[in-house]
């Protein structure tokens, strides 16, 4: 880099330091937040729902960009067959009652294989009852609430636009109190799936697309005022500390409860003129922090007014010392894998119950004797982080800022802090997160810099207690027999943990004994962690002579050697290989070996452990027994 990107460089990064915390937490937090929504009361709109591609969007725009006619938009509240019943004249290109039918959630290949690939706008509808708020309406609000719609979602209700969102991994609320009718509601969402440079992810990946509605989609009632967030803390000295925001007409000076029944808390407060109340207490000596070894959750339960909200949370805390992480004050080793969300079986569609999660987590936690799980390269189902909470894995949190996102758009920029908002409110109650990561495998320019240095500023604004990374490149540079290997991406200086994706043996035209004579340098005085390594192989491949690569035999010496190389790290405090399971990615198509799929999962799509899962597991069964008292 010259003289001159320095420069700019530092102007950039000067830039992003120079905004105010809590002004950027206050700019980010959606409007309705409707925290831990999974607990709340209301209509399950999982089910049955029509579809219908729209590819040329004409439900949105006609030719020369003017209004859309009517017998092209969807989201109209009409019978179409009753409309052209009763006047023959019209016609119409659509008809939602008698479209193709998808179970939601999942993505909208799984109706339809043949949809795998398709890229653009898709409109869903379904009818449902809802409670009749009646005489209740002035004292009860209701309100739509969406897990994840991939990529961008614009929503209707009886043939009325509610709102959008764009981001296909973090939920989203919209209130529909005073557009709900008595007896049959009409809901349509427009799902549009592509994307550009300035999407966050953008169009150019390596994991598979799943346009849809891929995580539930439920009505939920509450009272006038409601509890709109809550949010609980373990703090280094041993105190607790919670928050509790309301929202509607009677927010403030409302008494708030919080109890924690099994640790004998019950505590008191009056919310401020904002809405706010807050609770500190020192941590009962009873208390018993969470940990993988011991993934002790408590119910807690808050009382404001008439609405009252549950939860089960852990105690724990996390911090970075010089090179180590210390999980309640202990140093600790980071023996996980990576994983995308995606469950096993030949025709995956991203519906992730409660059984796929748990399936998916336990080939980690007592298969691979883990500890921690990378949640890649997106914000997961918020049911997989509870898993993990309860199961007793450490998540890693990631949102999609990857590869070649415009880092010099403003629009991409508010995309991904937005994203990031969202994805720490909706999990920083849960005890199993302990990083949030602010991207993966992005390109070392001044503007990258200032967009991923923003992103670190809003986390430790909106969450202070947990740690920052993101994963990067290392430098590399053969020096004699030895591969000489450090981290000089100035994006350090924002990071707690350094996190490296390294493919030496099998990208490149390193050998697999090169990957032994790695050596690294600590220039940044942090912990490093091995975030990506990894090696094709097909599942039963086995010829090692004439085609190595895609061999089992050959990803298996891979994670030999690189987990030899690991131990040579004095630094390094944990690694997550790529990855946990066979992947769909259209990127991957070598016909014999890929066929549409990325091969470097220790265990096969449909659930077959290969060599290498042996030796990672014998490796994390080796690092556990060293630390045992």
């Amino acid at each position: 880099m010259n003289r001159s990107r320095h420069l700019l460089a530092a102007a950039l990064l000067a830039s992003a330091l120079s905004s105010t915390p809590s002004q950027a937490a206050k700019e980010l937090h959606p409007p309705i937040l409707l925290t831990n929504a999974i607990n709340r009361s209301g209509d399950d709109l999982s089910g049955t729902w029509t579809y219908s591609k729209d590819r040329y969007r004409v439900s949105l725009s006609e030719m020369n960009n003017t209004p859309p006619d009517p017998r092209n938009q969807r989201y109209r509240d009409v019978i179409v067959q009753a409309e052209e019943k009763a006047n023959p004249s019209i016609f119409f290109e659509y008809d939602m009652q008698r479209a193709p039918r998808a179970t939601l959630p999942g993505s909208w290949n799984m109706p339809n294989t043949e949809l795998r690939y398709y890229d653009g706008l898709m409109w869903y509808q379904r009818t449902f009852n809802a409670r009749d708020l009646g005489k209740d309406s002035s004292t009860q609000r209701a309100f739509l609430r969406f897990e994840a719609v991939n990529y961008k979602a614009s929503v209707y209700l009886n043939g009325k636009f509610v709102g959008q969102h764009e981001g296909g991994f973090t939920p989203f609320t919209f209130e529909v109190t005073s557009l709900l009718r008595k007896g049959e509601n009409q809901i349509t969402v427009g799902v549009d799936s592509t994307r550009n440079d300035e999407s966050v992810p953008p169009t150019f990946t390596d994991w598979e697309l799943y346009g849809g509605i891929t995580r539930p989609v439920r009505l939920i009632y509450t009272p006038k005022t409601y509890i709109d967030d809550q949010h609980l803390n373990l703090n280094e000295d041993g105190s607790i500390s919670a928050s509790v925001k309301l929202d509607g007409p009677g927010a403030a000076r409302q008494p708030v409860t919080l109890s924690i029944a099994e640790l004998g808390l019950k505590l008191t407060a009056s919310t401020d003129a904002a809405g706010q109340a807050t609770f500190k207490v020192k941590a009962p000596a009873s208390l018993q922090r969470w940990s993988p070894e011991s993934p002790k959750l408590y119910d807690v339960q808050v009382q404001a007014g008439d609405d009252s909200l549950s939860d089960r949370v852990g105690f724990r805390t996390i911090k970075v010392v010089g090179e180590n992480i210390l999980l309640n004050g202990r140093p600790i080793f980071l023996r996980g894998i990576s994983m995308h969300e995606e469950e096993f079986g030949p025709t995956p569609a991203r519906i992730i119950t409660p059984q796929a999660a748990r399936a998916l987590l336990s080939e980690i936690k007592y298969g691979l004797n883990g500890n921690y799980v990378r949640l890649s390269h997106y914000p997961h189902s918020e049911l997989t982080v509870r898993m993990a909470d309860e199961m007793g894995l450490l998540v890693w949190s990631e949102i999609p800022v990857y590869w070649s996102v415009d880092f010099s758009s403003a629009k991409a920029l508010l995309t991904a802090r937005k994203m990031m908002a969202e994805n720490i409110l909706r999990d920083r109650n849960r005890a199993s997160v302990f990083v949030w990561s602010v991207g993966n495998e992005t390109p070392g320019t001044p503007e990258r810099l200032h967009f991923q240095s923003t992103l670190a500023d809003d986390t430790r604004a909106l969450d202070p207690s947990r740690l920052v990374s993101a994963a990067l490149w290392a430098d590399k540079a053969k020096v004699g027999k030895r591969i000489e290997a450090k981290i000089t991406d100035p994006l350090a200086a924002k990071l707690d943990i350094l996190a490296i994706n390294t493919y030496t043996g099998w990208y490149g035209d390193d050998s697999l004994a090169d990957i032994t004579t790695m050596n690294w340098s600590n220039l940044h005085g942090k912990p490093m962690v091995l975030s990506e390594f990894g090696a094709d192989a097909k599942a039963n491949y086995h010829d090692p002579v004439n085609q190595p690569k895609y061999s089992e035999e050959f990803q298996a010496q891979f994670y030999t050697n690189t987990l030899k190389m690991a131990d040579n790290i004095s630094f390094l405090r944990g690694v997550s290989p790529w990855i946990l399971k066979d992947f769909q990615s259209p990127r991957r198509e070598h016909p014999v070996y890929q066929n549409g799929w990325n091969r470097k999962g220790v265990i096969s799509e449909t659930g077959e452990r290969k060599l290498a899962f042996d030796v990672l597991s014998n490796y994390f069964k080796r690092k556990a027994e060293a630390v045992k008292p």
